[in-house]
């Protein structure tokens, strides 16, 4: 595939359509996780907001409800209700902040995790698609793609924080 640099004389429409379908395909992808992360959660008995934060502490936890709160950009009195009813299904424990015992922090119930990546990966056959997909790039495409995801999830990151502030 031939690499268009910026400013590239002559790369204009064919870079536009580039961008174009690059963008298209991110606003795909997220509709697609979506859909997979709803039909996870159908199967688990989970809310998708109840998956999402599950997901979150499962990846950064032990977290505290409040910075749990920021991360997943709810209201902390939502996030109670979230937390209760992951606790009532046995997804999370709440335990007591060794840094502040006047603080509580949650993380994923041991082996629970397991479950949901079982789903996600083995059970949807995403696992499989994805190793296909990633066994077609050589390394250095993998870098590339990586750091392109990376800088993605930031930019999204950025974006989602510049709207909670105005």
């Amino acid at each position: 595939m031939e690499s268009i640099l910026p400013g590239d004389a002559g790369a204009g429409p064919r870079r536009g359509r580039l961008n174009r379908a690059i963008k298209e395909s991110l606003r795909e992808l997220g509709a697609q996780l979506s859909l997979l992360n709803h039909r996870v959660g159908t199967r688990l008995d989970l809310k998708d907001a109840d998956l999402e934060c599950l997901d979150l502490i499962s990846r950064y936890g032990p977290l505290s409800p409040s910075a749990l709160a920021r991360r997943a950009g709810l209201h902390p009195a939502t996030m109670t209700g979230i937390l209760d009813r992951l606790e009532r299904g046995g997804w999370i424990d709440r335990s007591r902040d060794p840094a502040d015992r006047r603080g509580v922090v949650v993380q994923a119930a041991r082996g629970r995790g397991a479950e949901i990546l079982r789903l996600y990966l083995v059970d949807s056959g995403m696992n499989t698609a994805l190793d296909q997909i990633i066994a077609e790039y050589d390394d250095n495409g993998l870098q590339l793609l990586a750091g392109f995801l990376r800088r993605t999830a930031d930019a999204a990151q950025t974006a989602a924080e510049r709207l909670a502030a105005s």
